[in-house]
């Protein structure tokens, strides 16, 4: 999975970064500190992965990752070039979903590039660089497409959904809430679009120390986010990147002592991923043995031979079957040896969905 960090500058974002990946991002009172975009990837904690290894005395225990990739600062006039431009919007487009940090604190000393805090409005700033960029990309699509459909009617009905959707941005709203037609060619045109307003966004409210108790339930800020971010269908998480920041320096244990100090259950990094895998979709399934236990990434939904395909396509490929045991079940009764014995483990074929916390040993023939 691939998040980008974006906001406006002076938000909090490279200061984000260099909690969530500890890989040092420089962090400047000015806009445009980060030009080119940083990128780190960070294990998923998961403690499931950790027992198994101890269970199994594994030689090598290998978490689930997230990469992160801080994206420079944007303006307005973005998508015209201003501050750095396409470049930010570039890559953007890589990324399977967005973080948004916007500013939700008070501090004279931190300079605001709008001269005022409201996140709203930054929010607004940056969705409508992006949608100018996406109506760039459905202009020259259209003139493509509405073209060619004058010999192939076929393609008609393609151009009747981008006069829609570009209706649709026009209007100011985002790609992500436009209905496309239950027709698997359009699906597949639109998801090829691959436009910036229709990734999934979680809002991360960059906060003061002091808001975090009540996860920012004080903070008049953060309710507006929590509103905006409900009528479009995305996650929001209260975070306070300067905390976080701290966090990133000390032990596990100092960390925990931390949090608890100040009534905080979950770090930052924890309450992201946990937006993450909500808002996406995401479960992991864990293999193990004596040579590694790993936790791997997929779709909530996925069935058994399209997640072995996510370990090797020869797996997918030679599919017979997949040997499921819950988690829970093999940590109870300690062994797959006592799994088996108590009729726990599953023999699932190719129609079995996968389910969160599966531990699976698939059988293949290739």
């Amino acid at each position: 999975m691939k998040l980008g960090i974006v906001g406006l500058p002076n938000v909090g974002k490279s200061t984000l970064f260099n909690s969530l990946t500890k890989a040092g991002a420089q962090a400047a009172n000015f806009p445009f500190c980060t030009i080119d975009p940083n990128v780190g990837v960070v294990p998923v904690p998961d403690e499931r992965i950790e027992k198994l290894g101890e269970l199994y005395n594994t030689k090598k225990v290998t978490h689930a990752v997230i990469e992160f990739v801080d994206i420079a600062g944007l303006v307005k006039g973005a998508s015209k070039g201003e501050g750095l431009g396409n470049q930010f919007l570039a890559n953007i487009r890589e990324v399977d979903a967005i973080v948004h940090v916007v500013r939700c604190f008070e501090d004279a000393n931190v300079i605001h590039v709008e001269g005022s805090v409201d996140p709203v409005r930054d929010i607004e700033t940056i969705n409508m660089e992006l949608a100018l960029s996406d109506m760039e990309i459905l202009e020259r699509r259209y003139a493509k497409v509405a073209k060619q459909a004058k010999m192939d009617k076929s393609l008609q009905k393609e151009v009747d959904m981008l006069e829609k959707l570009k209706a649709h941005l026009d209007e100011g709203n985002m790609a992500g809430t436009f209905e496309v037609p239950d027709d698997e060619e359009l699906q597949k045109a639109f998801a090829e679009y691959n436009l910036l307003t229709a990734k999934k966004t979680i809002y991360a409210a960059n906060v003061a120390e002091d808001d975090l108790a009540d996860d920012g339930a004080g903070n008049g800020y953060v309710a507006k986010v929590r509103e905006l971010a409900k009528a479009e269908g995305n996650a929001v998480f209260v975070i306070s990147a300067k905390l976080e920041e701290e966090l990133s320096e000390l032990s596990d244990d100092e960390k925990k002592d931390f949090l608890a100090d100040l009534g905080v259950e979950s770090s930052g990094l924890d309450k992201l991923i946990a937006a993450s895998y909500s808002l996406l979709g995401l479960i992991s399934f864990l293999t193990a043995g004596e040579d590694e236990c790993r936790a791997w990434t997929i779709k909530e939904g996925t069935k058994a031979p399209q997640a072995a395909g996510k370990i090797h396509t020869d797996f997918e490929r030679g599919f017979i079957r997949a040997e499921v045991v819950k988690y829970d079940d093999l940590i109870t009764l300690g062994s797959i040896a006592a799994a088996k014995e108590k009729g726990v483990v599953g023999l699932e074929g190719k129609d079995y969905v996968v389910q969160d916390g599966d531990v699976i040993l698939f059988r293949f023939n290739v």
